[in-house]
């Protein structure tokens, strides 16, 4: 059983999370609830949890303040908003989970297993320190993101990926160090991730790293040559929304 707690500042939030729970997924056994940072600080500190459902945006200070003041964590945490915006983004490139509100089941059942494998393997501390890292940045463009390989994760910059390559449901990340990293994580997840003004999805199979462009050719849909010495396809579809980009 994962031992867990919710934490959420909207009664009617946590009474309809704790029936989703209860009536949905077996593996948790709910052991508490709190509606704000600091009820929520003493019973992460009493219960000792496997699983925290947190809200963000709380009384008495934020979901990242109260995940500041228990450093390190050793618990697993799942993240619930209202709000898709940059914090959301700051999340999902740490390899945190979230969910918004109103909670779908499935994605609330999905996210019960993922916590369940991950509590396994006892590696929040680098999560949160990306997490934590990419929120101080303040900036729109966040600045490192967790790569899910089949050893464990692998914490970059994001300026130092130079170019992705779709393999099925994996993705070959190509480094400026020449390390070739893979990720079990599809393409469009980077698409949806990595920032629009850096990176763009240049064909089906390839996502490229804009600083690291050496030169365009033209073509039906052209080739891209990179710093690298790799030459990438421009898919015609593709082709007039990378090209507006740099004018």
């Amino acid at each position: 059983m994962i031992r867990t707690i919710v934490i959420d500042d909207e009664p009617n939030n946590i009474e309809a999370l704790k029936q989703l729970l209860l009536k949905y997924c077996p593996l948790v056994e709910l052991i508490g609830v709190a509606e704000n940072i600091r009820t929520g600080q003493a019973l992460i500190i009493h219960t000792q949890p496997d699983l925290v459902f947190l809200d963000i945006e709380m009384p008495f200070g934020n979901a990242f303040e109260l995940l500041n003041s228990l450093s390190p964590v050793n618990f697993e945490i799942i993240f619930v908003t209202a709000f898709d915006n940059y914090a959301i983004n700051a999340i999902k490139y740490s390899a945190l989970d979230y969910l918004l509100k109103p909670v779908n089941i499935k994605e609330l059942q999905a996210a019960v297993h993922k916590a369940a494998d991950r509590i396994k393997t006892k590696n929040i501390t680098s999560k949160i320190d990306t997490l934590m890292y990419n929120l101080s940045v303040n900036k729109p463009v966040l600045q490192k993101v967790a790569l899910p390989t089949l050893d464990g994760l692998v914490f970059v910059n994001i300026n130092e990926l130079v170019w992705l390559e779709a393999r099925g449901s994996y993705t070959f990340v190509y480094m400026q160090d020449q390390q070739k990293i893979m990720v079990s994580r599809t393409l469009k997840e980077f698409e949806d991730i990595l920032p629009f003004e850096n990176f763009s999805r240049v064909h089906q199979s390839y996502i490229i790293n804009h600083f690291f462009i050496k030169k365009y050719n033209r073509g039906r849909g052209g080739t891209i040559e990179m710093e690298d010495g790799t030459t990438i396809e421009v898919s015609m579809r593709k082709k007039d929304e990378f090209l507006s980009k740099f004018k």
